[in-house]
């Protein structure tokens, strides 16, 4: 059996008065692609954040490789894309490297400066979302889909394990989507990483990953893509909806 690096049992979670999570279990293994599904308002966002202890459940318990979310400290295992790196100044005169190398900087010392060993690391990270020949241009200044690749090579670059996504995809053309999946295809496979990805394109996702975490009425239930009965769809997000399959 796989280890399990995401273990979450018997999570409930309110936002005041208003329950959006009702007593879920789940895990997910080593190597695992899951994607992450549901209507809108299905609070897959505040799963992904209680999963990275960015927001802090009253009832359950939620363990990351191995240990209590409450007391784990190996935060460099873990990566995460959030929605606001959509929101980021791209006026702001930084470079490539350096927005990259910013997450490096609890390892820069006591000088704060990046030293040979962290910028080959910022290269090697830059290598594999293919961005190594862009490292000195201002951020502001490349397209969505390398801006894109340019933040997942800051979470990359502290070699994670496991990389959570919300919504990556948002606003990104057709060709950097298909850039995309395919460095996701290379991270999982070739580098092991296991990858959480919240998305609101099942037709896509539900062809890439092979694990689908669906939430709806506050409860989540695991799927294999392989063992999708037809209605899936439509039970999950509602009768009245057309559903397109599509393959980028």
């Amino acid at each position: 059996m796989k280890e399990k690096i995401v273990e979450v049992d018997k999570l409930s979670f309110s936002y005041g008065e208003n329950k959006v999570l009702d007593d879920v279990s789940f895990y997910f293994e080593r190597g695992d692609f899951i994607g992450i599904i549901g209507p809108n308002g299905s609070a897959k966002s505040t799963l992904l954040k209680l999963m990275l202890g960015i927001l802090k459940a009253k009832e359950g318990s939620i363990k990351l490789f191995g240990k209590d979310i409450e007391k784990f400290d190996d935060w460099k295992k873990v990566g995460y894309i959030s929605q606001n790196v959509r929101e980021f100044n791209t006026k702001f005169p930084a470079t490539v490297e350096e927005i990259v190398g910013a997450n490096l900087y609890s390892s820069m010392g006591l000088f704060k400066k990046l030293n040979d060993e962290l910028k080959g690391r910022i290269q090697h990270a830059l290598s594999i979302v293919d961005m190594n020949g862009h490292k000195d241009e201002l951020v502001g200044n490349l397209s969505g889909g390398q801006k894109q690749r340019v933040f997942i090579a800051r979470a990359l670059v502290n070699r994670p394990e496991i990389l959570f996504m919300d919504e990556p995809l948002i606003g990104v053309d057709i060709d950097s989507q298909n850039k995309f999946y395919n460095l996701m295809e290379r991270l999982n496979k070739e580098y092991g990483m296991t990858l959480v990805m919240v998305s609101h394109d099942i037709g896509v996702i539900t062809n890439k990953v092979n694990k689908i975490l669906c939430l709806g009425n506050r409860n989540v239930c695991i799927h294999y893509p392989e063992n999708l009965k037809e209605g899936f769809y439509k039970e999950v997000f509602g009768g009245d909806m057309n559903i397109i399959i599509h393959e980028h």
